[in-house]
């Protein structure tokens, strides 16, 4: 074809998320709710569910969005990895891209973006939870020096059968 002719996806902007950005986000999460096993519940954000969830990741700075051709085509968040004192500097990622827009760099785009977020917040340790036959997220985070450090058999249940969650490290300091 002619080069003249082909056109490119526009590149991800990575932001940090603002509240008004609930509803898409909230949509992107509903869609892995309800159609994979990424997120281990069956039941969907309301949007005054899915506004206190932002929030909470919004005074903590740990929220980012991909924009792409004028709308949220992905986000990734941080938090904490467990609540005890003794975990306050590791922290577990999770990265959502919209349907129809999977292997366009967004994915890359925002875990690039949530890894720095994190060293500058001064954390020690990323840690991803990732359904074990999730291998595209696995190579993701792998892609970015991610080790995996396990996997825990069976310790969830979504679409009537038993799921497996693989674990995966990426020091920060």
């Amino acid at each position: 074809m002619n080069p003249i002719y082909e056109t490119q996806p526009a590149a991800p902007v990575v932001r940090p998320a603002r509240l008004e950005d609930a509803e898409a986000i909230r949509a992107i999460r509903n869609h892995a709710i309800e159609h994979s096993t990424a997120l281990w519940t069956r039941t969907p954000q309301s949007p005054a569910e899915g506004a206190a969830w932002l929030a909470v990741h919004l005074r903590r700075g740990s929220a980012l969005v991909a924009e792409a051709d004028g709308e949220v085509a992905g986000f990734a968040v941080y938090g904490p990895w467990r609540e005890l004192d003794g975990f306050r500097h590791t922290v577990e990622d999770s990265v959502y891209v919209r349907e129809g827009r999977h292997g366009l760099g967004i994915g890359s785009a925002l875990l690039a973006a949530l890894i720095e977020s994190a060293r500058a917040a001064g954390h020690h340790v990323v840690i991803a939870g990732i359904e074990a036959e999730n291998t595209s997220s696995i190579r993701l985070h792998q892609r970015f020096g991610f080790e995996h450090v396990g996997t825990v058999p069976e310790v969830g249940t979504k679409f009537g059968r038993w799921l497996d969650l693989a674990l995966l490290r990426l020091p920060l300091s």
